[in-house]
């Protein structure tokens, strides 16, 4: 299966929820929801795996790693894996991407082919509100 083929052309339904629970813990509800509306409207765009996991500072999960042992099975049954969502970095301030959903099958991608080119949507972050 080529690199395109094993992409769906937009994330499951499911991801948006899974990406706003994990979001909540790093910034907050009402910034994860913000976000989530985001990357909703953001446009699917593609990016290396070699590069998303360079930008976001995440280690590279095994290939015996339960899920991502998933998503390559998933693969190879033909089977399409979602595109991923993410949160843009800040390279001023030493902020990596953050993979909002998605982290196992990027690494499962990178398996199979580091220079694969991955659906993606990407939100930026938004600003913080003033404190008091």
């Amino acid at each position: 299966m080529s690199g395109k083929e094993r992409w769906a052309e937009e994330p499951a339904p499911h991801d948006y929820p899974a990406a706003a629970d994990y979001l909540s813990l790093l910034i907050g509800d009402a910034r994860a929801r913000a976000i989530v509306r985001q990357l909703r409207n953001a446009p699917i765009t593609r990016r290396k795996a070699k590069d998303l996991m360079r930008a976001s500072h995440l280690g590279l999960l095994p290939a015996e790693d339960a899920e991502v042992a998933a998503d390559l099975k998933q693969v190879k049954k033909g089977e399409r894996l979602s595109p991923v969502l993410l949160v843009r970095g800040r390279l001023d301030t030493d902020v990596p991407l953050t993979v909002a959903d998605g982290y196992h099958r990027i690494c499962a991608s990178y398996h199979l082919d580091e220079d694969a080119e991955i659906p993606c949507r990407i939100a930026d972050l938004p600003a913080a509100a003033p404190r008091r």
